[in-house]
Formats: C-alpha cells, sequence, structure tokens
C-alpha cells in the first residue's frame, strides 16, 4: 500500500482555461500511464494520471468539479498530497505508434509517446479537443513526431472527432500499436478500428476512484477494477467488455449510461 506524502507545489502551468499542470517532486518512481491520488486540502483526494513522470513529475488537472475547482486555485509554493505511483503502465511495442489524446486525455499518453522516441520508435500523434483554444500539449508533442489535431467545430486541423481521424489514419497507414487516452465514447471506437485492423491497442481507462487500491470497488470494469488491474487496458479485454463504452458507477455505485 503507498503512503501519503505531502509535497510542495513548485510549478503551475495554465494548458488552457480549464486545465492547469501542477509540477511537484517527489522520491518515488513511476512510469507512463501511471496515476496518483492526490490530496486536495480541506477538500477531497482524487485520481490523477501523471503527464510528466521525470525527476519533476506533474499531474494536469481539468476543472470540472468541487475538489478539482479548489485545486485550479493553487499556486506555487502550497502544498498538496500525494499517494502513489499506483496502477499500471503502458506497455510499448513496435517500431511504429499512433498516439490519440481526445481532451485531458491527451496528458495521460505525453510522458508514453516521449518515452517511446526516446527509445527511437516512430511517433504519429492525434490531439483533439471540442476547440482550438481547448488543444493542449501540441508543442510538446510535435518534438516528438509527426502530429495531427482535430477540433469538433472545425475551428484548428480536421473538422470532427479524434477518432474519425484516427480511423482515417489506420485505414491510410500502417501501425504496430495504437495507445490512446480520452472521452471514452471516443476510445471505444478507437479500439474497435484498431481490432478491426489487427493492430494491437492500449487505453488509458477512467473510472470513478475513492481508494485507489482494490478496497472500495468504486472503479469496475466488467470484471476488473481501473486502480489496480488499469488504467491501461489492451484491446483484447476492452473489445469483449459489456462496460467500456457503454457502462460506468457513479458515486453511490449506480451504473449508468457512459457521456
Amino acid at each position: 500500500m503507498s503512503n501519503l506524502s505531502v509535497v510542495e507545489v513548485v510549478k503551475v502551468a495554465t494548458e488552457c482555461h480549464h486545465t492547469k499542470t501542477f509540477m511537484f517532486r517527489a522520491g518515488f518512481k513511476t512510469k507512463p500511464g501511471q496515476f496518483v491520488m492526490v490530496w486536495v486540502p480541506r477538500h477531497d483526494e482524487v485520481p490523477m494520471a501523471l503527464s510528466y513522470v521525470g525527476a519533476l513529475k506533474g499531474f494536469t488537472s481539468h476543472s470540472q468539479g468541487e475538489t478539482t475547482n479548489a485545486l485550479a486555485k493553487f499556486k506555487a509554493g502550497d502544498r498538496i498530497g500525494i499517494r502513489g505511483p499506483l496502477g499500471n503502465s503502458f506497455d510499448l511495442k513496435g517500431k511504429r505508434i499512433l498516439f490519440v489524446g481526445g481532451g485531458t486525455g491527451a496528458a495521460s499518453i505525453m510522458a508514453a509517446l516521449e518515452d517511446a522516441a526516446r527509445k527511437g520508435k516512430k511517433v504519429v500523434t492525434v490531439i483533439g479537443a471540442k476547440t482550438r483554444g481547448e488543444l493542449i500539449f501540441v508543442g510538446r508533442a510535435e518534438k516528438q513526431g509527426e502530429v495531427h489535431l482535430s477540433t469538433d467545430d472545425g475551428s484548428e486541423g480536421f473538422h470532427g472527432f479524434a477518432s474519425a481521424l484516427a480511423v482515417k489514419l489506420l485505414r491510410i497507414h500502417k501501425f504496430d500499436q495504437v495507445v490512446t487516452c480520452g472521452p471514452e465514447i471516443m476510445m471505444k471506437k478507437v479500439v474497435d478500428a484498431a481490432m478491426g485492423k489487427k493492430v494491437p491497442v492500449q487505453a488509458s481507462v477512467e473510472r470513478f476512484m475513492k481508494c485507489g487500491i482494490g478496497i472500495c470497488d468504486a472503479c469496475s470494469i466488467g470484471d476488473r477494477l481501473v486502480c489496480v488491474d488499469g488504467p491501461v487496458f489492451d484491446g483484447g479485454f476492452l473489445s469483449k467488455c459489456e462496460d467500456f463504452g457503454r457502462f460506468r458507477r457513479d458515486q453511490s455505485g449506480r451504473r449508468m449510461a457512459v457521456r
């Protein structure tokens, strides 16, 4: 079981109007794809994928609830709690990998694509968002290889969803692997397209999470738990999982449709 460490926020970077990255130092080692539980004093603890995994670590938060809205007000020098690292990591294979990030999910694949490029793999990245002003980490991805952008409103790049652009690239190019994170309906389309092409695919899945260590069962997906069996799952499991892209559980444990 991981211990809680209270750390100082070293730097806060605004990625877009609702998303910030918080940098901190911690003694643990971590791998691309893993996450931490972030304790926001006087509020709650929330899971956050690590968008930076080096000596200076970081997570990227989209302000969309009480705790993340409170976190958005934190500045360099403030202190937060970090519990982790938790979960599994991406297993990068092959020489040419397609990374697909939608919305804030783009943050979850950044460390993995940098790791892939560092190992000499050919990296192609799709980054999608609702509109131009919400595209994040584009420059960071461009340093590693070819980047394709998509926006729902057509204000930048491909007019449409990131999943549609990824399907188009899979149709005309050969890839050894696909890695994705973003809205679950988007990931379901990417996973289905990759499996249809017989291309290995991994997706980082998000679920409501309370404990992060496999006790509360809040983050169940099919017969597995996102916090200990994931958050990274392969296409073989996801393509057969009744929940993926269809159902999740709310805070009370009630099964509800994925939106």
